[in-house]
């Protein structure tokens, strides 16, 4: 977990370094059309404003004992799952939540400290809602259960 200040901006300084590579080109125009109505861009200021940022990890090998190296299946997977109910979780004690997903994560390594065999899945940012917070209208919009479900 992240809420230092200076941690924040270091954070902060790393993120955008990336994304501003992602939005010059790397992303491709398919990627960055499709980010087009969320109205991102390289900039984050997000990240040095709310209080907490939990960043990720998924231990790729490992075991209980410090030193361990065994290989762990279904990190993603597992992650994913733990992922979605921490959100959940944080909705319900009243907290906004963005979830950031800077490409590559690497420096995330370097920042918290973590050995290479453990691999940045995502940056929960939260916080209290700020009083002018809005969700773009483009979010908003969702396919009916039939269209994502096939029941049997």
């Amino acid at each position: 977990m992240i809420s230092a200040p200076e941690h924040k901006r270091l954070l902060r300084q790393a993120a955008e370094a990336e994304e501003r590579a992602f939005y010059a080109g790397k992303a491709g125009r398919e990627w960055l059309d499709a980010l087009a109505p969320l109205g991102t861009d390289a900039d984050k200021p997000y990240l040095e404003v709310a209080p907490w940022h939990i960043i990720v990890f998924g231990q790729r090998k490992g075991g209980l004992a410090a030193g361990d190296r065994k290989r762990n299946y279904y990190v993603t997977e597992s992650v994913g799952i733990a992922c979605g109910m921490l959100l959940l979780a944080l909705h319900e004690a009243g907290l906004a939540m963005l979830t950031h997903t800077p490409n590559p994560m690497g420096f995330l390594n370097r920042l918290c400290g973590r050995p290479p065999h453990e691999k940045p899945l995502m940056v929960i940012v939260a916080g209290r809602p700020a009083a002018d917070a809005t969700i773009p209208a483009h979010a908003l919009v969702k396919k009916p259960l039939e269209a994502i479900s096939t029941w049997l």
